[in-house]
């Protein structure tokens, strides 16, 4: 099965793109993430013409999260994350899907930093580790898929000292997401390239795609029972170098039942 997360930075804005993506990766499931729409403007209609059921959770303008599987309707258990009935932000949406829990989320930037957004994304957090544990404890297949905003090691930057204080990886940033996926959760791409520089986002701004400036912002934490099927993971990463692309390319793995573990070129679909 083929699994994949997208921050698509507008899914109307950018749904050509989308479409031809689904279309040539044929992924089985895929996390949507940034959909900047509300709900009734999700584009329904066209995702099921190209094969998928979804589920979504927008906003308007911002945020805004979805699941699509392909051939079936991914069946909704979940809709924000629990811990603050006051959070109005659409970053969360969970859904079992062929016996799985998929939980996609939209982690907070927090820039600037410090300062009121930042302390948010902590909070935010905080209430993602304390919900995962309780999706541990529950002895499921459950992964939790999405754009963390966060940049977990310096293997993650092309230059860690450009973005010292920055939110996506100020030391309280990094220390969180360790020991969230400390609870027993595998990152799925780090664990089957442990060494290589991998990169799924790269900023409008400088040229940076061009310049191969980018950050690996977007993870799939597996529990202990998905980690032992994972057999692949890849960034597509010519998604990115596409007209009227996201800033975000597609990341995707792959489980199979018994299989045995191997890596898979970056930057290949």
């Amino acid at each position: 099965m083929k699994i994949a997360t997208f921050n698509v930075n507008g899914v109307n804005g950018r749904l050509s793109v989308l479409l031809r993506w689904l279309e040539e990766a044929q992924p089985d499931v895929v996390c949507l993430q940034e959909l900047k729409a509300p709900d009734a403007r999700f584009p329904r209609k066209e995702i099921e013409k190209a094969g998928y059921g979804a589920i979504w959770h927008g906003q308007k303008a911002w945020n805004g999260v979805a699941i699509l599987a392909r051939s079936r309707e991914p069946i909704e258990t979940r809709r924000g994350l629990p811990g603050d009935p006051d959070d109005d932000h659409s970053r969360y949406i969970e859904a079992a899907v062929d016996g799985m829990l998929i939980g996609c989320l939209y982690l907070p930037n927090g820039n600037p930093a410090p300062g009121p957004k930042f302390n948010y994304k902590l909070r935010w957090l905080d209430r993602l580790t304390r919900y995962a544990a309780a999706l541990l404890e529950l002895d499921v297949p459950v992964m939790l898929v999405g754009d963390y905003n966060v940049i977990p090691t310096d293997l993650d930057v092309y230059n860690p000292a450009r973005w010292h204080d920055d939110a996506l990886f100020r030391p309280e940033v990094r220390d969180a997401f360790h020991a969230l996926a400390g609870q027993g959760w595998t990152d799925a791409v780090r664990a089957l390239h442990p060494n290589e520089r991998v990169y799924t986002f790269w900023d409008y701004l400088r040229n940076a795609w061009g310049r191969d400036r980018g950050l690996r912002l977007d993870h799939f934490l597996l529990s202990p029972q998905l980690a032992k099927q994972l057999v692949a993971a890849g960034v597509d990463r010519d998604v990115r170098g596409w007209e009227k692309a996201s800033d975000h390319a597609p990341v995707w793995i792959e489980l199979s039942d018994g299989a045995r573990r191997r890596r898979s070129p970056m930057g290949s679909g």
